[in-house]
């Protein structure tokens, strides 16, 4: 009896921490598995960090622009 207690305490943290990741997976879900009514764009979706990823990567692709067009001036970036 005494071997079962000490492994109580053993089984406590693992089986805590696979509820605890059941747990969240299953309210992942249910933000996720509200219905689309169509293929989004970045920038015509309402979530704020994809409007901004889409702001994010037309400024890369400026700056690649440029980069190109500006061929005179020297790459910092390789001189280090």
């Amino acid at each position: 009896m005494s071997e079962l207690i000490k492994l109580v305490p053993l089984l406590a943290c693992p089986l805590g921490m696979g509820a605890l990741m059941w747990f969240m997976m299953r309210a992942g879900r249910k933000s996720t598995d509200a219905p689309s009514t169509g293929p989004k764009t970045a920038a015509s979706g309402t979530d704020p960090r994809q409007q901004e990823l889409a702001v994010l990567r037309q400024q890369v692709d400026d700056l690649k622009q440029q980069m190109g067009h500006d061929s005179q001036t020297p790459d910092r970036t390789q001189s280090r």
